[in-house]
C-alpha cells in the first residue's frame, strides 16, 4: 500500500500545482485583494536553479507568465527580477548558515522591492499607470512572507 500512495502522489502534486498556476492568477484579476505570491514563486525559481530542480523552475516560470498576462504587467518582469536578485544577491545570502529562515525571508524582500521598483521605473519610463501604490501591495509583502517562513 506504501508503494501505491507514492505512486500516486507526485501526478496529484502535479495537477495541483497546475490547477494553481492556471487558476489562482484569473482570481487574481478578479478578486484584487489576492496576494500576487511573486516573492513565494521568484524564491521557488532561484531555489529551482540553485539545487538543478526543473520542477521548480517550470512551476514558477509558468505561473509568472500566466500572472503578467492575466494582469496585463510587462511580459518577463517578475522573471527578469528574480533573476536579478539570484545574480547579484542570492549567493552573498549564504553568510546566514546558522538562521535557516533569513535567507528564504531576505530573498522575498528583495524580489519584492526590486519588482516594485521595475515596475514604477516601467510606469515612468513609458508613461503608463501598471499599479496603484497601497495598502495591497503591503499585504502581499507580508503574506508573501508568512507563505515563505511556511515553506
Amino acid at each position: 500500500m506504501n508503494s501505491f500512495s507514492k505512486l500516486m502522489q507526485l501526478p496529484i502534486i502535479w495537477l495541483t500545482a497546475m490547477l494553481f498556476i492556471i487558476f489562482y492568477p484569473m482570481l487574481i484579476s478578479i478578486y484584487v485583494f489576492l496576494p500576487l505570491f511573486v516573492g513565494v514563486m521568484g524564491y521557488l525559481l532561484m531555489k529551482g536553479i540553485d539545487e538543478n530542480r526543473i520542477f521548480y523552475i517550470l512551476l514558477a516560470s509558468l505561473y509568472f507568465i500566466n500572472l503578467e498576462v492575466n494582469l496585463s504587467l510587462p511580459f518577463f518582469l517578475t522573471t527578469l527580477t528574480s533573476l536579478l536578485v539570484y545574480v547579484f544577491f542570492y549567493h552573498h545570502l549564504n553568510y546566514f548558515r546558522k538562521c535557516v529562515i533569513c535567507r528564504p525571508i531576505l530573498s522575498v524582500i528583495l524580489i519584492d522591492v526590486l519588482y516594485l521598483l521595475s515596475l514604477l521605473a516601467y510606469d515612468f519610463v513609458f508613461q503608463t499607470h501598471t499599479i496603484v501604490l497601497d495598502n495591497i501591495l503591503l499585504y502581499s509583502l507580508i503574506v508573501d512572507l508568512l507563505v515563505v517562513v511556511v515553506l
